[in-house]
């Protein structure tokens, strides 16, 4: 089977568009993840009660991130995708991320995306298109995620598209070095 970390994410820096691949839908408490080595997902971690995500959840393909990760992308769009679905999206921004783990603290910023087919956020072509109390609400989410981990995630702001396409290229060359 396929690595797809290593599919082609068909960027286009003219469009600000790529590929995306969904790890946790909107809507549910599991966090999954996908794993290279066979090429399925599994389940991560649960979230504490009363806690869903509120936005379907993944990754740029063919993307490396200072976590040495893929890139994380939030994507938005009119309903729930599914675990490992291949999604076209449009970057908006990006939500800048500090993480702390056992001291040692590195960038994991959340591209910020909207699906293609999307009905819903058709016209929404910048992060600044969006309500501020939406943003405000999603940092927040972000804030607490790993609060129940070793893990601390800190949200030092929003930035808009060409941000968002500066930290995909830069990962796009981490990930062929």
């Amino acid at each position: 089977m396929a690595d797809i970390e290593q599919l082609p994410n068909q960027f286009d820096a003219k469009k600000h568009t790529c590929k995306a691949v969904i790890e946790s839908p909107k809507g549910r408490r599991s966090k999954f993840k996908y794993q290279p080595d066979s090429g399925l997902f599994s389940l991560s971690k649960v979230l504490p009660q009363g806690f869903t995500f509120p936005v379907d959840f993944g990754f740029i393909p063919s993307t490396k991130g200072d976590d040495d990760d893929p890139l994380d992308v939030i994507v938005l769009m009119d309903e729930p995708t599914h675990v490992g679905c291949l999604v076209d999206v449009r970057l908006i921004g990006v939500i800048k991320v500090v993480q702390t783990e056992g001291g040692k603290q590195v960038r994991n910023d959340r591209l910020l995306a909207v699906a293609g087919p999307s009905i819903e956020y058709a016209d929404t072509n910048s992060i600044q298109d969006l309500p501020k109390s939406f943003l405000e609400q999603l940092s927040e989410f972000i804030g607490l995620y790993n609060k129940n981990t070793e893990k601390r995630d800190s949200v030092e702001g929003v930035e808009g598209a060409d941000a968002a396409v500066r930290l995909l290229q830069n990962a796009m060359k981490r990930f062929r070095s």
